[in-house]
């Protein structure tokens, strides 16, 4: 087992990318902690698949765009497992269909307070209590091929995204000395609850099959066995990269 006796934190797992992810991690041995905004039922199977991997699960609601939620989920992590060595950043809010003219204040501060600040208050949160833990640990943000397009109509979430990838190359050179590995996956179109609806309307996910030489969508298990790569000892000499899983799609954008 690659994550034998870790402990991990997963924002957002309540369901897709995040749940694969804490399904596979509790498979490979880690205790893992889950966070959810929302859906406490997608939270609840989440646990019933980490305690079904003989592991023990966490499940705690909060808020990763409010600084003072996340230092308390962070507290009750450390408070019931001891210690925590892998954080996962992986919740996240999409948008789209609304060009920046038309933008109000409360869009752009919900989407740049979830999809980047939150991130932020989770690695700040995280580091602290590593350092008092001594060295070592893994940071792994769940980012976007937006990070690297352009987001017409959806630009607070480009602009978030793309900020996720450079905390994750300031926070490779801040944290090296503490051994603490920082990387990014950039994912494609994944077939998760967010994007279901696109998929299931053929005209809608004809055009999108166009767009990538993989002619299918990428799957949650796909981005969690990267995550947990990254995780583990076998990605130890990786850090400040961002990994993109798209099915060729930003290699299509590029030939065009």
């Amino acid at each position: 087992m690659k994550l034998q006796g870790k402990r991990a934190l997963i924002t957002g797992a309540d369901s897709g990318i995040g749940q694969a992810i804490a399904a596979l991690f509790a498979q490979e041995g880690a205790d893992v902690a889950i966070t959810y905004h929302t859906d406490k039922d997608g939270a609840e199977d989440t646990r019933r698949l980490i305690e079904a991997a003989g592991r023990q699960a966490i499940v705690i609601q909060g808020d990763v765009g409010d600084s003072s939620s996340v230092e308390r989920t962070f507290d009750e992590v450390i408070n019931t497992f001891g210690s925590l060595d892998i954080l996962v950043n992986n919740a996240g809010k999409g948008m789209g269909g609304v060009p920046v003219v038309e933008l109000t204040d409360e869009q752009v501060e919900l989407i740049l307070r979830t999809d980047l600040m939150g991130p932020l208050f989770c690695c700040r949160a995280f580091i602290k209590r590593r350092r008092a833990a001594g060295p070592g640990g893994r940071i792994v943000n769940i980012s976007s091929v937006a990070q690297h397009l352009p987001t017409p109509e959806s630009a607070p979430y480009g602009m978030a995204k793309a900020g996720v990838g450079s905390l994750a190359r300031s926070l490779s050179r801040e944290l090296a000395e503490d051994k603490i590995n920082v990387n990014n996956i950039a994912p494609g179109l994944i077939q998760t609850p967010m994007t279901q609806e696109r998929l299931d309307d053929p005209e809608k996910k004809a055009e999108s099959m166009k767009a990538i030489p993989w002619h299918r969508p990428g799957q949650p298990e796909e981005i969690a066995r990267l995550a947990l790569f990254l995780a583990s000892d076998d990605g130890d000499y990786v850090t400040g990269q961002t990994w993109t899983m798209d099915g060729g799609l930003t290699m299509q954008w590029g030939g065009a």
